[in-house]
């Protein structure tokens, strides 16, 4: 509280806590913009009703603060995030158009029932706004400086890569599942796959919170050292060798808040979104959701072990995907994966612009 009321006493202070307030509202809609990667295929299996889905995976998605605090020890994808534009180009204005655009394109998704990247709208507009803010003032440097590069295009390559991932690991898994349970009775398969199906959700959900809530809090982190840098001039965050890491360690209530969010937005539900992603790109059966849901959950784990920030969209999209081929290719109606893929080519570059307008709006004031 002391910190908060040393901030209102000044217009920066007070620029950065609507920076929070509004990386705190992108965190609940992401919640519920990214609620069907979780549950889609519980609901469609019908394991659950959809109000039990989204409590079991609100639960998980909370769950996974202690695993990152106490089992993984640091927040490796929220210091990717923080660090992705050169600390020379950012600003209080840049962070902010980059929130503004990431929840109006996420908004825009989630109106149409298109399952988008939160992760990828939310890089962009940071992206975009920086870029703006490059363009308008040349002195700081070329405009080619501004994204860091070895944090960007991992990230970039994992558009493609993540959901070719999931799809892998699922078709294996199903193929392998399918050979295990070759003479097992259909009846007692689908009770036990249903059972199963509860321990994969669960383990999706853990990694969608350990992947997405970190996103916000490196958004808040690259706000708030842009501000004990250059506003109050914070010697010990200039001393500090791991500014992100100095940011966590006294901004503590920003990470458990982060989760509590992600949490409660999940419990909202994105319905639309679930509708496609459990029904419209393949149809799913317990086995199938286990598999599919199984292969993302590893994938999510292989990124976050990396410090990769990915789509869990495209992770449970591409694990959904690689079931439905495993039947047959014509199992899945591509014409919605094709729709699918041009939403998440586009979203980077949509929120990159949506963003820079916002940064000539924001310098209007």
């Amino acid at each position: 509280m002391e910190i908060i009321s040393g901030m209102m006493s000044s217009k920066a202070g007070i620029f950065l806590l609507v920076i929070i307030f509004l990386a705190f509202v992108f965190d609940y809609i992401n919640g519920f913009h990214d609620a069907a990667n979780s549950i889609a295929t519980i609901v469609a299996t019908k394991v659950l009703t959809p109000f039990q889905a989204v409590l079991w995976a609100a639960a998980f998605n909370f769950a996974a603060y202690f695993i990152s605090v106490y089992w993984i020890g640091e927040f490796k994808i929220g210091n990717t995030i923080a660090k992705s534009v050169n600390e020379n180009f950012i600003t209080l204005e840049v962070i902010l158009a980059g929130i503004i655009a990431a929840i109006t394109w996420n908004l825009i998704t989630w109106k149409f029932g298109i399952p988008s990247s939160s992760s990828h709208t939310l890089i962009g507009g940071f992206i975009g706004a920086a870029l703006t803010h490059s363009f308008m003032n040349p002195d700081l440097g070329s405009i080619m400086d501004v994204v860091v590069y070895n944090k960007v295009l991992p990230i970039f390559a994992f558009i493609f890569l993540a959901p070719f991932i999931g799809m892998v690991l699922s078709s294996i898994l199903t193929i392998i599942i399918l050979h295990i349970c070759k003479n097992a009775k259909p009846a007692v398969a689908e009770w036990w796959f249903k059972k199963l199906q509860l321990v994969s959700s669960a383990l999706f959900s853990l990694g969608h919170g350990m992947n997405d809530a970190q996103k916000v809090m490196g958004i808040i982190g690259a706000a708030v050292i842009f501000y004990h840098l250059n506003v109050d001039f914070d010697q010990a965050y200039v001393d500090a060798e791991d500014k992100f890491g100095y940011f966590v360690d006294h901004w503590g209530w920003v990470p458990i808040t982060s989760f509590i969010i992600i949490g409660a937005g999940t419990m909202a539900g994105g319905w639309k979104i679930i509708k496609t992603m459990g029904s419209k790109i393949t149809k799913v059966t317990p086995l199938e959701g286990v598999a599919s849901e199984t292969a993302g959950a590893m994938t999510l784990y292989i990124s976050e072990h990396f410090g990769i920030p990915v789509s869990t969209t495209h992770t449970i999209t591409g694990s959904i995907i690689g079931v439905g081929m495993t039947k047959r290719v014509s199992a899945v109606r591509w014409g919605v994966t094709i729709s699918l893929l041009w939403a998440w080519i586009l979203t980077i570059p949509i929120s990159a612009v949506i963003a820079g307008l916002c940064y000539f709006v924001i310098g209007l004031f």
